[in-house]
């Protein structure tokens, strides 16, 4: 009751937004009759119910039609009712119609808004409803095979989806609710809400135009971008299409303005937004600069190149100027984002910026486009991909004034010339002569032969001949008259001329294939066929090489067309490196093969082209395959080739004299001496494929003595056994068999082991080698105490020179070397102070006397004087012993002078007066030690042998001698002890 009690208005005011109907605005509004107060409270509520709201602000409209009405009489009646002071003093009379005016103008407005976001949202519903499905529908056909999954896959939106609320679009400033549908790709509305309310936003499109996202695609808002008006080339202005087509008198100009005048300082302030409006059409310069700024940022912010085109391309096809060019550099920056082909996924290296595409150079873009093409898809992207670009730059080159018609076809063919061989080939293939014209990369087919040719001269690759031979197999076939020998002086002319050009220089290390090009630009076709016969040997022999593991460049061919000495060297590694192919032993049959692909190497083809091995005869060749057969260690082949294959034909000499060098190869490549195993073994058996012959013996026989000196463990120096290659390197050899009894106690027991040696050391019919090795033999007993075996060998030894000095026919300087080798060594043993065999040593003297010069015939007969005077000394204690059995005496060596003075007589060989003197053993001593200071072996005791038992007593015999005597002995001892190098040819004398 207390409810039903109050006014109108107060109910008014105390209902909730959610009791406000249809009715109840009737019901209370309608009895207040305050038509300003039910205008205020028709614009101060808002309703989510659009229908609701419809009816409350045409309500208010209707409550502000007598205030207006009463305005509009009063200045009718002054009939002023333009005048804006006349207005103004109206309004000011009469504030309550002022501010019904003014609510009048609100209340319109938001009507109309109220109606642009019914017209929105109705366009939202329509646009989603046509585009989804029933929910419920969907879930029961869920697996409906004849539904289309485009549609169903399309999410369901709700109604009334606009990214702002009613009350929000009917209170903020509408600018702000476009930048928010513009924000949110509500690109209908938004176009809805611009035909209701252009005059208010139009100032404002470049605000929110600003506001879309850079990545939508500009087809879906296409109608929003800013066009061109053709008829005054400036910016096209739309036509609005408001709600009322005419405005209210409340919204006029006049009335706005006074009303604004007439507002109180206190009053709340519009709202300005923070950017300058344009109210002005752009000039096509300015449209075309924000076309090109809008680009700018799509790229920058996404990089998302066909946005930017469409963007781009909108501008151009409404009449914006100047956005050919960057149309047509995004739309070539286009395809190689979208349309080249892409690396790995994770390979950032072709995530390309707009700032990167607009600093390449061309050559670079091309490069770009096909960086990732296979061999197989080059010619079809080079078509599609690259040719649009060239064709591009050239009309380019043709706006800029600078025609350049050369450019696309000189950038493809930079591009082919630093391309690898399997893409050349695949474009080759491509520009065929039995393509047609217009299909071909390549068009000219002289300028086919030129990419190919510097393509190929150019590459550094040497195992590319099967890519190669396909790009050699794609060059046309020409016909010319050819005259023999001026073809083939004309051909080697070229050959030269160009291998001059690749050779590399101080200021050119490396030909490359365009300046290549270059070479072969100015030939004509005539040239350029011939040089295609010379491709073709020469691919044919980079094949040959290549099958046998010595591949080389094309460009080898080229240098070495005249160097002979470079074609043997590669000859022999071709024939040495080809012992086994691809991990698999070559047999006779390949063998064969590989002889054959020599000796075709070496000859001429058809055409008069010399092959890679031309300056080297077939014989020669002959020899470098066997010589490198036999290197490989296959002696059974070499052995079945030399008798059955018809390719090999070599002569005896030639046979023995590449098994001895392939021999001494082996020999001094052998770590160890044993030529029963490794590379000395290699090395004796390659001489068993030779026949048999005095050189080959003598080989076989070197062989056998450096194993044998192996065996006797000689060191080269403490602890490093003597290696294969410095036995041969050592001058004389007779050195070695000295090394032997030095360093091996036991190897003079074995004379005929030792002289075999000898013999096989190359020595075999060297008497006087032979004599000098008895004479180590004997030293070498000697200095062990086997002095029986010491006499023997120079028994042997003074025989072998008594042999030799009655021949005849034998060189004099023989018979010298001899005899003195003979009588020194013989003196050496006479005269050993252990040796107690008195007539043995004499017997030993009277041979050195009977072969020394006679210079030295005092010095020996010194030695002779002394065994003689302990020859008469034993005797006479002998007879002593006999006659008394007392101690033996000495003799007086004064006696034993006068007696051997007293036979010299009888002999008439006066004795030589120095002999009387101190001073004549001295002298004796000093010309024996120049003739035998240097022996190669130590003649030191190295231990007392079993002879020595009568030291005590010749010791007592050298201390009753005179000094001379003594100094003699001693002297001489000392001389033997620096070893007999004299004897077998040392330079050194100590």
């Amino acid at each position: 009751m207390a409810s039903s009690s109050k006014n109108p208005a107060t109910k008014w005011l105390d209902l909730n937004d959610s009791q406000i109907s249809i009715q109840t605005i009737h019901e209370l509004l309608d009895a207040v009759h305050d038509d300003l107060w039910v205008s205020a409270a028709c614009l101060d509520r808002l309703v989510d119910d659009t229908v609701i709201l419809q009816a409350l602000l045409q309500t208010g409209i209707a409550r502000t039609e007598r205030p207006i009405s009463r305005a509009q009489s009063a200045l009718h009646d002054n009939k002023d009712t333009s005048s804006s002071d006349a207005l103004a003093f109206y309004f000011q009379e009469h504030g309550v119609d002022a501010q019904a005016c003014r609510l009048r103008a609100l209340l319109l407005q938001r009507l109309d808004r109220l109606e642009t976001y019914i017209e929105m949202s109705s366009d939202e519903i329509t646009t989603e409803d046509s585009d989804n499905t029933d929910t419920e529908e969907l879930d029961e056909w869920e697996d409906d095979p004849w539904g289309d999954s485009a549609e169903t896959a399309k999410p369901s939106l709700k109604p009334h989806s606009l990214p702002v609320t009613l009350s929000d679009f009917l209170l903020e400033d509408i600018v702000h609710s476009a930048c928010l549908l513009a924000f949110h790709c509500r690109f209908d509305a938004l176009r809805i809400l611009l035909r209701r309310h252009s005059p208010a936003l139009w100032p404002y499109r470049f605000y929110f135009l600003d506001s879309i996202p850079q990545y939508a695609y500009p087809a879906e808002y296409c109608h929003l971008l800013p066009s061109i008006d053709q008829s005054t080339s400036v910016e096209t202005v739309p036509q609005p299409q408001p709600w009322r087509t005419a405005s209210d008198w409340s919204e006029s100009p006049s009335v706005t303005t006074v009303l604004k005048q007439l507002e109180s300082s206190d009053s709340p302030s519009s709202s300005q937004l923070p950017v300058l409006a344009v109210p002005a059409p752009l000039s096509a310069g300015q449209l075309s600069k924000w076309y090109k700024s809008r680009m700018e940022h799509i790229m920058a912010s996404t990089g998302m190149v066909d946005i930017a085109l469409y963007t781009i391309q909108h501008g151009a096809s409404h009449g914006v100027p100047s956005l050919d060019e960057i149309g047509e550099s995004l739309s070539l920056f286009s395809r190689l984002v979208y349309d080249a082909p892409q690396g790995d996924v994770w390979d950032t290296s072709g995530d390309w910026t707009w700032s990167q595409w607009r600093s390449l150079q061309p050559s670079e873009v091309v490069r770009a486009l096909v960086a990732h093409s296979t061999p197989e898809a080059i010619a079809n992207d080079i078509s599609h991909l690259v040719m649009p670009y060239l064709y591009v730059q050239e009309s380019r080159s043709e706006r800029a004034g600078s025609p350049d018609p050369s450019i696309h076809t000189r950038l493809l063919y930079d591009f082919i010339l630093s391309s690898p061989l399997e893409t050349a080939a695949a474009l080759f293939e491509a520009s065929k002569p039995i393509h047609p014209v217009h299909e071909r990369p390549i068009k000219s087919e002289g300028d086919i032969v030129r990419l190919a040719l510097a393509c190929l001269y150019g590459s550094p690759g040497c195992n590319d001949w099967p890519t190669m031979s396909r790009i050699f197999e794609c060059m046309p076939a020409w016909e010319f008259e050819r005259d023999q020998e001026n073809d083939e002086e004309a051909t080697e002319t070229t050959i030269a001329s160009l291998g001059a050009y690749v050779t590399p220089t101080t200021s050119q290390p490396e030909c490359t294939p365009p300046e290549l090009l270059q070479f072969f630009q100015p030939l004509p076709l005539s040239s350029l066929s011939r040089a295609l016969d010379i491709l073709d040997v020469h691919l044919e022999g980079g094949e040959i090489l290549a099958r046998w593991n010595v591949p080389v460049p094309l460009r080898w061919f080229l240098q070495s067309n005249g160097d002979e000495q470079e074609q043997r060297a590669w000859a022999k590694k071709m024939a040495r490196r080809s012992g086994a192919v691809n991990d698999k032993l070559l047999t006779e049959e390949d063998w064969d093969w590989l002889l054959s692909d020599m000796l075709k190497l070496a000859g001429k083809s058809e055409t008069g082209v010399r092959g890679a091995f031309a300056l080297l005869t077939k014989d020669e060749v002959q020899r470098i395959f066997f010589g490198g057969l036999l290197s490989t260690g296959e002696f059974g082949i070499a052995r079945e080739m030399l008798h059955h294959s018809s390719n090999l034909s070599l002569s005896g000499g030639d046979i023995e004299n590449l098994c001895i060098e392939a021999s001494r190869e082996y020999y001094d490549n052998a770590s160890s001496g044993n030529y029963k195993v490794g590379e000395m073994k290699l090395a004796y058996d390659c001489l068993k494929v030779a026949p048999k012959s005095e050189r080959i013996a003598r080989e076989q026989d070197f062989i056998e003595a450096t194993s044998r000196i192996s065996s006797f463990n000689v060191m080269l120096r403490p602890g490093i056994p003597i290696s294969p290659i410095e036995i041969r390197l050592t001058k004389d050899r007779l050195s070695l068999v000295a090394r032997v009894l030095s360093t091996n106690t036991d190897a003079y027991k074995h004379p005929e082991v030792i002289l075999d040696l000898v013999r096989k050391l190359g020595f075999a019919s060297d008497v006087v080698a032979e004599v000098k090795t008895l004479a180590m033999l004997a030293d070498a007993a000697l200095q062990d105490g086997s002095y029986a075996l010491a006499y023997e060998n120079s028994e042997r030894m003074t025989d072998m020179v008594a042999n030799l000095r009655a021949s005849t026919n034998v060189d004099p300087v023989l018979v010298h070397d001899a005899s003195e080798v003979c009588w020194l060594a013989c003196l050496q043993l006479g005269r050993h102070a252990e040796f107690d065999d008195i007539g043995l040593k004499m017997a030993l003297v009277s041979r050195a006397l009977e072969l020394c010069p006679a210079e030295k015939l005092q010095d020996v007969l010194n030695v002779w004087f002394k065994l003689e005077t302990e020859d008469i000394e034993l005797r006479e204690q002998r007879l002593a012993q006999r006659r008394v059995g007392v101690k033996r005496k000495r003799v007086d060596p004064e006696t034993a002078v006068s007696s051997l003075k007293a036979r010299l007589q009888d002999f008439h060989m006066p004795a030589p007066p120095l002999l009387s003197t101190p001073d004549a053993a001295a002298l004796a001593s000093r010309t024996f030690k120049s003739v035998a200071a240097s022996f190669p072996f130590s003649v030191g005791s190295r231990g007392r042998s079993n002879s020595s038992r009568n030291t005590d007593n010749s010791q007592s015999r050298s201390r009753t001698r005179t000094g001379g005597d003594a100094d003699v002995s001693t002297q001489a001892s000392k001389a033997f002890a620096r070893g007999i190098s004299w004897l077998i040819g040392a330079d050194e004398v100590a």
